[in-house]
């Protein structure tokens, strides 16, 4: 519980000096705050981002009943997560903004597509 989440800790880096702690919550210096949530990693396109899909439900008072609503978030993956496939179940949290759409960091893996 080293970054204020009950995660667990990844292992060290391991090649240190080249190393990006600036955003990083586990070895670096970003903080987590607000709030976190799960959900499936839909695209690994992007370099040390991924975008992270979560479905959930909208109740509807004129019908009496629920839809389904998604919403696809974009994540910084810090450089000891980078084994991330599409699939993939994972935690994450909300963190400062790391540039125009990014204002998320993956902090857990929690289960693969496998």
């Amino acid at each position: 519980m080293a970054i204020g989440i009950d995660v667990p800790m990844p292992s060290e880096p391991e090649n240190p000096e080249a190393y990006d702690y600036e955003k990083c919550p586990f070895y670096g210096q970003l903080s987590v705050r607000g709030q976190v949530r799960e959900g499936t990693v839909v695209s690994t396109d992007m370099a040390k981002t991924v975008i992270v899909e979560r479905e959930y439900d909208v109740f509807v008072p004129k019908y009496d009943r629920y839809m389904k609503r998604r919403s696809r978030i974009p994540a910084h993956v810090p450089g000891v997560l980078d084994s991330l496939e599409e699939g993939d179940e994972v935690k994450i949290a909300e963190t400062r903004p790391l540039s125009k759409t990014k204002s998320h960091v993956v902090v857990e893996v929690l289960e693969g597509d496998a």
